[in-house]
């Protein structure tokens, strides 16, 4: 009878284990990733600049991205390393801090929007490295403001 009552607590405990296994494995997500879908199109990137926030619109084409920002257009060149990541340099920087390219990647994405992070694409040796996060939503076109 011993026998029987231990065999019951193991079978008991690894059916215990098998639903929690099953539990944690379904409640897993996949992050989605459809960089394709956000290589062209018009954004909008919601920032905070020394405790104000702002809005840039930005809009990109395959080689391009063209900034829109308080009344002002800056344009930048585009270079795809894959489907998810781009460095981006400044056409006419008006200064040494604009003449760095930056690097950005994808690392999320939804129907409307992508998270993404951008970083120095040849960062200095002796700083820190600094890497930023946004998200851009999808806009139909820009949104001239004054």
């Amino acid at each position: 009878m011993h026998h029987l009552v231990n065999l019951y607590k193991i079978i008991y405990m690894r059916f215990i284990t098998t639903i929690l296994l099953l539990f944690l494995f379904s409640s897993c997500q996949d992050i989605e990733r459809n960089c394709t879908d956000y290589k062209t199109g018009y954004f909008e990137f919601t920032f905070k600049d020394n405790g104000i926030e702002k809005t840039a619109q930005f809009a990109r084409t395959k080689n391009l991205n063209i900034d829109l920002f308080e009344g002002k257009i800056d344009s930048a060149s585009i270079r795809w390393i894959n489907d998810c990541e781009f460095i981006q340099k400044k056409i006419n920087p008006k200064n040494m801090a604009e003449q760095r390219a930056v690097h950005f990647k994808i690392i999320a994405t939804t129907k409307d929007s992508y998270t993404f992070q951008y970083q120095d694409a040849s960062p200095d040796k002796n700083k820190e490295k600094r890497v930023e996060k946004g998200i851009a939503y999808r806009v139909p076109e820009f949104k001239i403001t004054q």
